[in-house]
Formats: C-alpha cells, structure tokens, sequence
C-alpha cells in the first residue's frame, strides 16, 4: 500500500462504516487487508467480541488458503452485487457477513466485508454502499497501474548497461517517483524467485514502505525480486526488514504460485500461524549485471560447494541456488544517484545469506562481514589453485574443519569444542589441510587466502 493511496482507501472505508453503521474492513482480492473502519474499536478486537476469523485478519494483515477458498465459495469472485454470508461457528465465523465485491471494469480488485448479524443494513444502503465500492475500485486501479509503470522503470534500471544506457533509465525513474525520489530508501534483493512465475510478484500495497517492485535475472534461468523501500532515516532499515521478512513469509516453493498455500485444517478455518485480511477473512551461475554496475556477482555450481564441501554448524549451512529463498538488504541512501551501488550490495547480501546459513534468512549487507569484499569480487576471482584440493567431495570434513579453526581465530580449544573432538585429532587434521594445501597454517598470510577461498566457495 503506497502512502499517498493509504488515506483515499480508510476515507472510503469510513464513509461505507457510517453509512450502513456496521464494521466495514477492505481486502485487495488476494485477501490482504487494506483498511478497517471507524467503526472497529478495541473492544471489537477482543476476541470474545469478534470471532476468531475477523480478529486475525484486522491483527495480522493476512489471510490463510483455507479461509480464502472457503469465502469465495460463496461466489464472491463471480458476484456483482452483495453477497450475505451465514454464521459458522464451526469454522470460526461466529458472526454473519455481507460481502461487497469491488469491481473495475468487470474485474474484481478487493472486496469490502461487512459484520452484519439479520437483518443488517437495508437494500437502499447496501445501494449506497456498493456506489462507493465503484469509488474504491476506480482507485485500486490506478493504483496498480501506477505500480505496474515504476515496475517497468525500476527493472530498465537494475538490467542497464553501465554508461548511458544506465544514466537514461536512472532518470527516468527519478522523474516517475518525483519528490519520492529525495527521500531516504533502500533496495532489497529475494532469491531466487521461482523462475516458473518471475512476475508473479505481490501487490505492492501488501508492502508497507514498498515504492516499487521487479524482477531481474539471477543467473541464466532463475530471477530475483527487488523492492525498493523508503526509509525514516538511512540507518533505520527496520522498514526494509520487514518487508523482506513479509516477502519471505509469502515466498512459494518453485513451481509454487505465490499466495497457494497447503495444509490448512479443514476444519476450524482461522488456523494457527494464519495471515488475515480484513473483516471478511484471513486468507487470503551469474547475479543480475546491471544497475551501472557491472557484475553483481557470480553463481557458480553451489551446491557440491556449500552443501556439499563445507556443510555443516561450524560455517553455517549452505544453500544450492533454487533449494533456499533469501532475502538481501541494501545501506540506506538519500536520492537515487547510488541506486546501482545499493542493488549491488542487496544482491551480495543474498549470495551471503544462500552461503552461510547463519547470516539468513534476511541479511543485512553491513552485517556479512567478509562477504562484503567476497561478493564484489567477479567470477572465480577468489577461487586459489592451492586450495582446490581441498575443495572436493572427498575432503569436505578436512574443509569444514579448517573453516571451524579460522573462524575460532586459530584456537584450538574452542574449534575442538566446537567440532566435538579431541585435540589430538584437530591437531591431525589440520596437518592432512597443510599437506593437501602447501599453506602453513602458521603463517598469517596463507591463513588469509585460506579462510577467504573457504568462505568465496560457499557462495553462489
């Protein structure tokens, strides 16, 4: 929901709310709550005042399958006009519904729910109400085509050729966003989006702070979202991990569309760890090169290598492209001129996080460490001829444990420790690393290309 829509919709949510003098709540039609009206107090989040389908969905924002598919089974998808909604105790619905769908053009965008017990509001105010429902619908259009042309220019920005091509498209967008332009933001990069549905992105008004949404490609086949999110200030990121976390959330498995969800209960249809919507229900190889930037990064075969060769607690757990979704988050920035630089650093802060476990599922690119010089380094820069051999399937616990010692900063008590063994049998393996290797481990410098070539092979 972007801000500027954000008071058009709760104006016309509460102008519904007075009319008809019930609670109104409006859901975009994935079920995902836009804005509730004057007429929910506190009390009526109580859950011993509302029943537990309505309670979620005003408190969480979001909507389980379940619930979603039960609602539409009504026909809401299909109706033009009211639709009443029997109470179910069973499945959670201890009160009746009237269901508005908002259409524009024919197409149903949202619906507005109505907590109506018999015989509620009359047909003159329902009327009335649904003449407002057209208003809102009119809007949720806009919206999303004003969504839809930022997608465009966002992704001509994050895919351009560094020079011109770059410079063009980068104004463009600035022109588009207008005074949005100047004000804090950052970037976000999730991946790998499943690559059967790369647009099949969530609505930006599901994004609290979201400006703009895209795909881009990551690696030959698969692509990576990026969002680009305002901030309260550059160091206040909050507003971006809260959007990766939501994103994460709602991310479906490949081949997955997003916004299915298996495995509700049958039975009782607010069930636990459910989203809600509104009153209705709760349902509901190489990284991109662009961005002015060049290479953001390389996906090289990870999965022999993180999973494979360095698994394990010691260096956290690895991911193969395609098995894990991540999310990286950019340094904020004022203005839009770094644009390429902070898609740069959202997509290092993924590969980190796809590498190294313990830095996910959200990571932050001021907070991966040596993954920040690691990720800017193109291709198989960081892979080192001394340390391949090490780098195969027949050595992985030689490797783990080697990547264990350095990070233990070459204590041998602590990486015995952590590794559960004897020291004697530390002290063993680390002389197999030195005779596989050539590098002495006593040495500051061979321990640096080491431990940089352990932690470049993780990434993908």
């Amino acid at each position: 929901m972007t801000a500027e829509y954000q008071g058009d919709y709760q104006d016309l949510v509460d102008e519904i709310s007075e009319l008809l003098g019930v609670p109104a709540t409006l859901e975009n039609r994935d079920f995902e709550l836009i804005a509730f009206g004057a007429y929910d107090s506190e009390d009526e989040l109580d859950a011993s005042a509302l029943d537990p389908v309505r309670a979620r969905s005003i408190l969480t924002r979001r909507s389980t399958a379940a619930v979603r598919t039960w609602f539409e089974g009504f026909g809401i998808t299909r109706a033009t006009g009211p639709v009443r909604i029997p109470p179910t105790p069973e499945a959670g619905v201890l009160r009746g519904r009237i269901c508005l769908p908002v259409r524009h053009r024919g197409v149903v965008l949202g619906y507005v729910w109505l907590l109506a017990d018999d015989p509620g509001p009359s047909r003159g105010q329902l009327a009335a109400a649904m003449e407002v429902t057209v208003r809102i619908g009119a809007l949720l259009a806009d919206e999303a085509q004003h969504g839809a042309d930022l997608t465009r220019e966002l992704r001509a920005v994050l895919t351009a050729e560094p020079g011109w091509p770059y410079d063009a498209a980068l104004a463009e967008l600035r022109t588009a966003l207008g005074p949005r332009a100047d004000v804090p933001h950052t970037l976000i990069c999730v991946a790998p989006w499943p690559a059967t549905t790369p647009d099949d992105a969530p609505s930006l008004r599901t994004l609290p702070g979201a400006t703009a949404l895209c795909t881009a490609p990551w690696g030959p086949t698969a692509h990576a979202l990026a969002v680009l999110v305002r901030l309260r200030a550059p160091d206040v990121l909050t507003p971006a991990t809260t959007v990766a976390t939501r994103l994460l959330e709602r991310t479906p498995a490949p081949g997955v569309r997003p916004g299915a969800v298996g495995g509700e209960p049958a039975g009782h249809l607010g069930g636990t760890g459910s989203a809600g919507g509104g009153g209705g229900g709760d349902t509901g190889g190489r990284a991109v090169s662009g961005a002015g930037a060049g290479e953001a990064g390389g996906a090289r075969e990870v999965g022999a290598v993180a999973a494979g060769r360095l698994g394990g607690s010691g260096g956290g757990s690895g991911g193969s492209l395609g098995a894990t979704v991540v999310a990286g988050v950019a340094v904020g920035r004022v203005g839009l001129g770094e644009l390429g630089g902070a898609w740069r650093e959202a997509v290092g802060a993924a590969r980190a996080a796809l590498g190294d476990g313990r830095l996910g599922p959200v990571a932050r690119w001021a907070a991966i460490g040596p993954y920040r010089l690691l990720t800017a380094l193109p291709g198989d820069t960081a892979d080192d001829p001394a340390v391949r051999p090490l780098l195969t399937p027949a050595h992985r616990e030689l490797a783990h444990t080697a990547e264990v010692f350095l990070d233990c900063a070459g204590q041998a008590g602590r990486t015995a420790a952590r590794l559960g063994i004897h020291r004697q049998t530390l002290y063993y393996r680390l002389s197999r690393v030195e005779r596989l290797t050539g590098l002495d481990l006593a040495d500051g410098e061979d321990r640096l290309l080491l431990h940089m070539t352990l932690k470049a092979a993780r990434l993908p």
